[in-house]
């Protein structure tokens, strides 16, 4: 059974930075071919918005270019996500999802509301 726990979410006035975690439980994350986070909005589809490569490269929504940040910890198991200059707009659930087929695996998503 794969396990992915995610923490860090919560409300956060407009401006302000979160920190989102998720801890993968299954196996060493240095051979995910994928580790990404997503988020859902109330009547939006699921979208990608920032992914983290075998190798390490990475990938961004282009909405939170240049104001997320994802990172990994191969010691501990954690992929992080670094949220700074947050808008209403960013509010949503955030799921940390693990690609590596046949493997995709989701965590039970973290709420992040920005409100003021």
């Amino acid at each position: 059974q794969v396990h992915l726990v995610e923490s860090g979410g919560g409300l956060v006035q407009p401006g302000g930075s979160l920190r989102l975690s998720c801890t993968y439980y299954s196996g060493n994350i240095s051979s995910i071919y994928q580790m990404s986070w997503f988020r859902q909005a109330p009547g939006n589809q699921r979208e990608l918005v920032a992914a983290i490569f075998e190798h390490g490269s990475t990938h961004y929504l282009w909405t939170v270019e240049g104001r997320f940040t994802i990172s990994r910890d191969i010691a501990k198991n954690t992929v992080a996500l670094q949220m700074n200059d947050l808008t209403p707009a960013d509010t949503a659930v955030y799921y940390c999802n693990a690609h590596d087929p046949p493997l995709d695996a989701w965590g039970q998503g973290t709420q992040v509301t920005v409100s003021s």
